[in-house]
């Protein structure tokens, strides 16, 4: 099993819908420049799961990376019916390791945003206590 796909489906994720919409209002006059199907559709992808399919599919076609490898062989060979269920099978795999990972993200972010506040709130205080002494 790589992870290489799943990595770089979760990075594709954050940058298009997490980190570009907060990076500048060209993104989001572009998102809004889009005819309406478009624009519904790039709302509807903001799941990991639902766009990390599609990302792998993408990943997989453009590029040959996968999650599963070359291990995943079916038992039969017949080309027309096993490749599309294999890079479908792939993708699906590959989705849940994006979904996995953005909730992981989530989980730490909580935490570690809470102790940057706790710790500018600190350096703070001390600022205004050596000030005022």
């Amino acid at each position: 099993m790589d992870f290489s796909a799943a990595l770089v489906g979760l990075g594709i994720y954050l940058l298009i819908w997490e980190k570009l919409p907060e990076w500048g209002a060209w993104f989001n006059r572009v998102i809004a420049s889009l005819p309406g199907p478009l624009a519904k559709l790039y709302e509807d992808w903001r799941c990991p799961y639902c766009s990390g399919f599609w990302i792998a599919l993408a990943l997989h076609g453009l590029v040959g990376m996968t999650t599963l490898g070359e291990t995943f062989r079916p038992a039969f060979d017949a080309a027309w019916l096993t490749t599309p269920m294999i890079w479908f099978l792939d993708a699906l795999a590959t989705a849940t390791l994006i979904l996995v990972g953005k909730l992981a993200l989530s989980a730490l972010s909580g935490p570690a945003l809470k102790g940057h506040q706790m710790v500018a709130e600190f350096k703070k205080a001390k600022t205004v206590e050596a000030e005022s002494a």
